[in-house]
């Protein structure tokens, strides 16, 4: 996405009909439907309050001396609730529960002192409080997981400080349904999962509520209301909608959360959107009813953003959701599989043009600027590209995800077919499209005139290893370097949500430490002023947490599950100076699992299901003289994964049973 004022009308009122106001094309068929958001007829209301933007002049709320609605220093629309300086001024609405549930709490407060506060209390007892800080500038804060029954008088209070307080913009989400639990001999790690677990699940938005449409920079309030499908913030704060490049990003984190719903219904947005007319791009951004296109990003069908990578990533990213949930819907849905086809075969064959690479097929952006389509995430330089490394790259983990998809639908034929042609063409980036270079002169883009790029090239360089494109040793070695110093040089991104790749990519290719460290960094600095200054705080922007989720658990952790399967592999990446990492309720499939890493040499898991097996694969990089299982010795067996060997054992975890693995040199 690119920088843009920060604004947000939010909505959040009694389920209605959807108001037909809009100014882009609606997606027919993609999520919108009642079923989905839970408001078929004769189905009780939704939690809601009253005039959460404050744009009514704070209908539902009630007042006391030196605080009211204002304008000057809203958040989004044109006004705000004040609190005078002092102490002892309260403005407050109370609402009762229609139905029982557990929720959270959101509301964006600037404040020019310290002593202010936002409370939210059940049938008159506090459940949770935020101590506003000193920060004039405008931030998110959440109570989170507040149970509710129905008749349940819940209050919602702003509290005075030594300086002013502004609020604006309250969001109620429903509370995540899984909550897995870190612990870890290193408080870091436990204090930024529980942080990100808590602040990724505020962006979830209550489905059934009714909210503007097509909010942008230039359309403040938006061209008219609509029914909210079960989605969740995946952009920029300032528009009602979620973006492809964000919502790949953050889906392992949200099934971590138990957001599959969630995760399903934007895909399926985004599959509806790949039409023929649109020559099968889907469009970059749908509003939060998961079936009108924000109209910032949509003229017209010849004319919307798209960008190639996102093609891909949408297909590799519903093989990861399938593998985590097993789902079936993923491989047996006609629509989804349609899009998946299209994807990895006419998409291609209509965007590969302008550079011949032989029996392979690479896609390609137009060089004309994202409302044509561009080869790059990295709109900086994708103006002038026709292919690219986050393209090819995100092409080759779309080809083996066909292969997984294929193979859960019973095609082995087509599994294969797609496991030889990514295989080919990793073979041709490698032999060819590459270059002979290394380091910063590996090529990776080549313009519309067929030229090689090489140097800095940000996410088409980052993509590169982080896809697992490269062949490792040497050359994926110095590229990795070669990242490493570009990140931390000048030339480094500014931009947190491309930094948030980082501990991704270091991870995919066994480099913990600096996978790590780049967690670290970006949690530190979430506090810190985003680059566009509208935006609030790294922290506030979603991708930050939801990716620390599944950095976690899917990076430290290594846990890699196949719940259609029953298996799951594991693999100690913990760094040095973490002595152990354990990660409880960890949803697979219908169930939940817990592990435990102490060191690299040593991993406990839990079944913690209640009927059903689970087939464990736990993976210890090198080759060890001893692997014992629960205490007995087992015949020693090593393998390679992308150029690492592992002492591995496998063994079954029965319902409720607790299995450990130890490898001793």
């Amino acid at each position: 996405m690119k920088p843009s004022r920060l604004m947000l009308l939010t909505a959040v009122a009694l389920i209605m009909s959807m108001t037909p106001a809009m100014s882009a094309t609606a997606a027919p068929g993609a999520g919108g439907a009642a079923s989905a958001s839970g408001t078929a007829s004769g189905a009780l209301p939704q939690l809601a309050l009253d005039d959460p933007g404050f744009e009514n002049g704070g209908t539902g709320w009630t007042f006391g001396p030196g605080t009211g609605v204002g304008t000057g220093n809203s958040h989004g629309g044109a006004r705000f609730l004040y609190l005078d300086a002092g102490t002892g001024k309260n403005a407050e609405q109370t609402i009762v529960a229609p139905r029982n549930g557990m929720y959270d709490f959101s509301a964006w407060v600037a404040s020019a002192g310290t002593g202010g506060t936002y409370t939210i209390r059940r049938n008159g007892e506090t459940v949770g409080t935020v101590d506003l800080p000193e920060l004039a500038t405008y931030a998110r804060y959440t109570v989170s997981r507040v149970e509710l029954k129905a008749g349940d008088r819940l209050e919602i209070a702003f509290g005075s400080g030594s300086g002013w307080v502004n609020a604006d913009d309250l969001m109620i989400s429903p509370a995540a349904p899984d909550d897995p639990v870190v612990t870890s001999s290193d408080p870091e790690v436990v204090a930024m999962f529980n942080w990100a677990k808590r602040k990724a699940n505020s962006w979830v938005q209550l489905p059934g509520t009714t909210g503007p449409i097509n909010v942008d920079e230039n359309q403040t309030g938006g061209t008219g209301t609509a029914r909210y499908a079960p989605t969740y913030w995946a952009g920029y704060a300032n528009r009602s909608a979620y973006y492809s490049r964000d919502m790949t990003h953050q889906l392992a984190g949200a099934h971590l959360l138990g957001l599959d719903t969630e995760n399903e219904t934007m895909l399926r947005s985004y599959a509806a959107s790949a039409t023929a007319t649109h020559k099968y791009f889907p469009v970059w951004s749908l509003n939060f009813d998961a079936k009108t296109y924000l109209s910032i990003d949509y003229k017209s069908p010849d004319n919307f953003v798209r960008e190639v990578p996102a093609v891909f990533e949408l297909v590799e990213k519903a093989a990861q959701a399938y593998l985590w949930t097993g789902d079936r819907r993923y491989v047996n849905d006609p629509a989804l599989w349609a899009f998946y086809r299209h994807a990895t075969e006419q998409f291609i064959d209509l965007h590969n043009s302008a550079k011949p690479n032989g029996k392979v097929k690479v896609a390609e952006g137009t060089g004309n600027g994202i409302f044509a389509g561009a080869a790059s995430y990295n709109e900086q330089d994708g103006d002038e590209l026709a292919e690219a490394g986050d393209t090819i790259g995100a092409e080759y983990q779309a080809y083996l995800a066909m292969a997984i998809l294929a193979h859960g639908k019973g095609d082995t034929q087509l599994a294969r077919t797609y496991e030889r042609r990514a295989a080919d063409l990793k073979t041709y980036f490698n032999d060819n499209w590459s270059g002979s270079g290394s380091g910063a002169d590996m090529v990776r883009a080549y313009t519309t005139s067929g030229a090689p790029v090489t140097g800095w090239g940000k996410e088409n360089s980052v993509f590169m290893p982080m896809k697992q494109i490269i062949d490792p040793g040497p050359r994926n070695d110095a590229y990795l370097d070669y990242i490493q110093a570009q990140e931390l040089g000048p030339q480094g991104s500014t931009n947190i949500e491309s930094t948030t790749y980082l501990p991704d990519m270091f991870f995919k290719n066994n480099r913990n430490d600096t996978a790590w460290s780049w967690m670290k960094r970006i949690y530190g600095e979430r506090e810190l002023q985003h680059v566009n200054s509208r935006q609030g705080p790294n922290g506030d922007y979603p991708e930050v947490s939801f990716t620390l989720v599944s950095q976690t658990i899917e990076g430290l952790m290594g846990i890699a599950p196949n719940a259609a399967d029953h298996t799951v592999t594991t693999q100690s990446r913990l760094p040095p100076g973490m002595k152990w990492l354990q990660a409880a309720a960890v949803p697979v499939g219908t169930s939940t699992i817990s592990v435990r890493h102490d060191g690299a040499t040593k991993t406990t898991l839990t079944n913690n299901a209640r009927k059903g097996s689970v087939r464990w694969e736990a993976r210890f990089p090198g080759t060890h003289k001893t692997l014992k299982v629960n205490g007995v010795a087992q015949h020693v067996r090593t393998k390679t994964v992308d150029g690492v060997t592992y002492t591995y054992a496998t063994t079954t975890v029965r319902a409720g049973a607790t299995t450990a693995v130890q490898v001793l040199d």
